[in-house]
């Protein structure tokens, strides 16, 4: 999923996943600051790469993924701020309720919702996609960030900004 103008003089990959609790860090303090400074001010290009450590950052995803492009980061911002609830509701059918709900809030059906969690292709080929991905640019750890090309481990707004000012004016 993409943020930002596809043309931006840099390009920030996001690797994360959506049980890790750094990601959430992340994603409900440094994201903000970053979209707020980069990316919707046209300097970043920002494609977030989901991690799939577990089945149920998958789900997670795929309840995600099941609004399209437009509700995407709406929803991601959801689970994340709700992650420390969702994923300690206990046995995975109440995992999977939680996530409902969370895309529920998001103003998506029941039966929608169905359809997206019992695709089973679409759930092989996330899977596939993020290994080839996490392959390609050496993941083992979320979150990751590859800013124009170069690998990065999780880090502060400040060390980001630090980068991405450096990269904007190289």
């Amino acid at each position: 999923m993409v943020l930002g103008d596809e043309n931006a003089p840099v390009t920030v990959v996001e690797y994360a996943s959506f049980t890790c609790p750094h990601c959430a860090t992340f994603h409900n303090d440094t994201f903000k600051k970053l979209k707020a400074d980069y990316i919707d001010s046209g300097k970043v290009k920002f494609i977030y790469r989901e991690v799939y450590f577990d089945r149920y950052g998958l789900w997670a995803s795929m309840v995600a993924r099941c609004g399209g492009q437009e509700k995407f980061f709406g929803i991601a911002d959801l689970i994340y701020k709700s992650q420390s609830e969702w994923t300690r509701a206990g046995e995975p059918a109440a995992i999977v309720d939680e996530l409902r709900k969370i895309g529920r809030l998001a103003g998506l059906d029941n039966e929608t919702l169905d359809e997206c969690l019992k695709d089973g292709g679409k759930a092989e080929a996330l899977v596939a996609w993020y290994t080839a991905n996490a392959k390609e640019d050496d993941i083992s750890s979320t979150p990751s960030f590859v800013i124009d090309g170069k690998k990065h481990s999780n880090m502060s707004y400040a060390d980001m900004k630090e980068i991405l000012d450096e990269a904007l004016a190289g």
